[in-house]
């Protein structure tokens, strides 16, 4: 398929200072682009008797990009459904023979042990996890249970960092999964989470000299179905009340959602790929979590999507494992990061065609790396390049793209110490790898503070957005070696001079992204690790890109805040995964999918 060559332009100027640029984000905290871990899916990740090498790999490369590792949430369904049993020492989570705990799938079907700590401490020193409890499990010993997996988590983790716990996984939905019946809802909730919160702060995280400030409620699937687990009415509850004694202080480290952008089963409609690389459905879809990210800015607390992804609860073949997926993994970093979100955990386990890596042998395949991957290493590199001072600016223009680009296309301007220094330009309109005309493109920037200055240009790209293999971030593989290594060196880097009347033309493909850095090629500056060292690995390289047909858009103007904008392309469902595989995590993880209509992570769900 031939693209039609068209020119156009539109209007943009990023302001030279974050203090003028309008909307600009916080500092985005350089763990910002995290992962979740189904917990009965955990040791496919760390590695059983043997260490995950590609795991510790490809987080060991993030951290050396952003100075930090990604923060990693362990939490899920499966998590309501395990207890701690200090005497077991295997390398699986094994069924409860005597299990009898209330729920569709039993509140304590599962258990784990001392190994489960010692593989987790396998990640990268100082990887901060937040850890899903058991909420679920209401038999007589439910407190001594929910405390000693606390005091176990707190007592085992060592080279990594407990930094927070939820308290259940999506209660939201306990009455539909038989966890809970009768009055349950966010008042019941409120208290029980309250209890459960106040005997871990005085049995546990006291005595280890930890804060009571250490929950993040509420963990929810949605709150557009049930609005009593909204973040205010939480408040009204009083879940935000002062814990006595203690100068105001209460159990909230920050409040904690969940969303999906599609929900296989559940979200109204197929998923296609273009439907997922149009842009603006992401907006619209998460317009009313856009809402509850400002309700809770206002509390003074952060707000952190601890589970997300393209497509749940395993993804869509062909679909979230492509290249397109992973224009859409970096468009939500950068859009979430302008909400001033803290951190998005993107949710894996080891049979999802969502998750950045497939760490075990699965639907037929070795290990691998997917190209949504390769946003993790950009956005870590864009994080990193700040060294704990990036500050993201979602750009608009005030004209009008090609019709045929709308949608498609996103601009953000990134600061760092308080200065412009550079542009993430993606253009998500779909182009196939067998396209053998593929269109581009062209911004003209209007950059009037920066005469004479050189971008450096760092292009995110593959042979098209269908691409299931062959992606390059800034010249970089992390595919060639097998082992999550990264091969490739920018020696050569790709660059655009800013005129002397202050302009820049910079080129991008269909189905590509480039960032523009002022001054060098990302990470070929030194990024400081937490402990003020510096990262051993943050060398980077650009790949370049020829195309034909070419569109062009002019960057001037004021920048605002890109409105939602709805579309339904009601195209076919596409091909489902490997059906006839079926593993207990699997089971685990899909427990509530069949109550559809009750969770708001479709593509299609309208705000309130």
């Amino acid at each position: 398929m031939a693209l039609v060559s068209s020119q156009r332009t539109i209007s943009l100027t990023p302001a030279s200072q974050a203090a003028q640029a309008s909307g600009v984000s916080q500092e985005v905290p350089a763990n910002f682009a995290g992962l979740g871990i189904e917990p009965s899916h955990l040791f496919s990740f760390t590695g059983a008797e043997e260490t995950n090498e590609l795991s510790v790999n490809l987080l060991t490369n993030l951290a050396d990009y952003a100075g930090e590792p990604p923060a990693i949430r362990v939490g899920g369904n499966s998590g309501d459904t395990m207890l701690w049993d200090s005497s077991y020492t295997g390398y699986y989570a094994p069924h409860n023979p005597q299990a009898s705990g209330q729920g569709a799938v039993p509140s304590d079907l599962l258990y784990f042990g001392e190994t489960y700590w010692s593989c987790l401490d396998r990640f990268p020193k100082g990887l901060e996890i937040t850890f899903g409890l058991n909420l679920a499990y209401q038999a007589d010993d439910y407190l001594q249970r929910i405390v000693d997996e606390a005091a176990a988590a707190v007592a085992g983790l060592h080279n990594v960092v407990l930094k927070s716990f939820e308290i259940g996984n999506e209660p939201d939905l306990y009455l539909e999964n038989g966890f809970r019946n009768g009055t349950w809802g966010g008042t019941v909730y409120t208290g029980e989470w309250t209890t459960r919160a106040a005997a871990i702060y005085e049995q546990v995280l006291r005595p280890a000299g930890l804060p009571a400030d250490f929950f993040e409620p509420p963990a929810p699937a949605s709150t557009i179905a049930h609005p009593d687990f909204a973040i205010l009415e939480l408040i009204t509850n009083n879940i935000t009340a002062a814990i006595q004694g203690l100068d105001n202080t209460t159990y909230l480290r920050g409040w904690n959602q969940h969303d999906y952008f599609y929900f296989v089963d559940v979200s109204a409609g197929g998923l296609t790929l273009d439907y997922l690389m149009h842009l603006d459905n992401t907006n619209s879809q998460f317009a009313y979590w856009e809402q509850q990210v400002a309700i809770a800015l206002r509390t003074g607390y952060p707000y952190y999507l601890r589970e997300m992804a393209s497509a749940g609860p395993t993804g869509l073949p062909n679909i979230t494992d492509t290249f397109g997926a992973s224009l859409w993994t970096l468009n939500f970093f950068l859009y979430a990061a302008s909400l001033n979100i803290s951190m998005v955990g993107i949710h894996m386990t080891d049979n999802s065609w969502a998750a950045p890596w497939q760490p075990t042998l699965k639907h037929g395949l070795d290990p691998y790396v997917r190209p949504s991957y390769y946003a993790f290493a950009a956005m870590a590199q864009i994080i990193g390049n700040g060294n704990g001072t990036t500050q993201v600016q979602n750009l608009v223009s005030p004209g009008s793209l090609p019709a045929e680009y709308n949608g498609y296309v996103r601009e953000y301007a990134i600061y760092g110490h308080g200065n412009l220094t550079g542009l993430v330009l993606i253009n998500s309109r779909l182009a196939n790898a067998s396209d053998t005309d593929k269109s581009s493109l062209v911004f003209n920037v209007d950059l009037p503070d920066y005469q004479g200055q050189t971008l450096y240009l760092s292009y995110l790209t593959a042979d098209g957005g269908d691409s299931l293999s062959g992606t390059l971030w800034n010249n970089i593989s992390f595919e060639t070696n097998g082992d999550g290594t990264p091969t490739g060196f920018n020696y050569n880097p790709e660059t655009v001079q800013v005129s002397s009347n202050g302009t820049a033309s910079i080129t991008v493909r269909d189905s590509q992204a480039v960032v523009a850095n002022f001054g060098w090629v990302l990470g070929a500056n030194q990024v400081l690790l937490a402990n003020g060292t510096a990262a051993p690995n943050s060398k980077t390289s650009s790949a370049t890109s020829s195309s034909s047909g070419v569109v062009v858009a002019t960057i001037s103007g004021v920048a605002t805040t890109i409105g939602a904008i709805a579309s339904n392309t009601g195209e076919s469902d596409p091909p489902r995964g490997d059906s006839n595989h079926v593993d207990m995590g699997d089971v685990l993880f899909t427990v509530g999918i069949g109550f559809a209509s009750l969770i708001a992570g479709g593509v299609f769900l309208q705000a309130l």
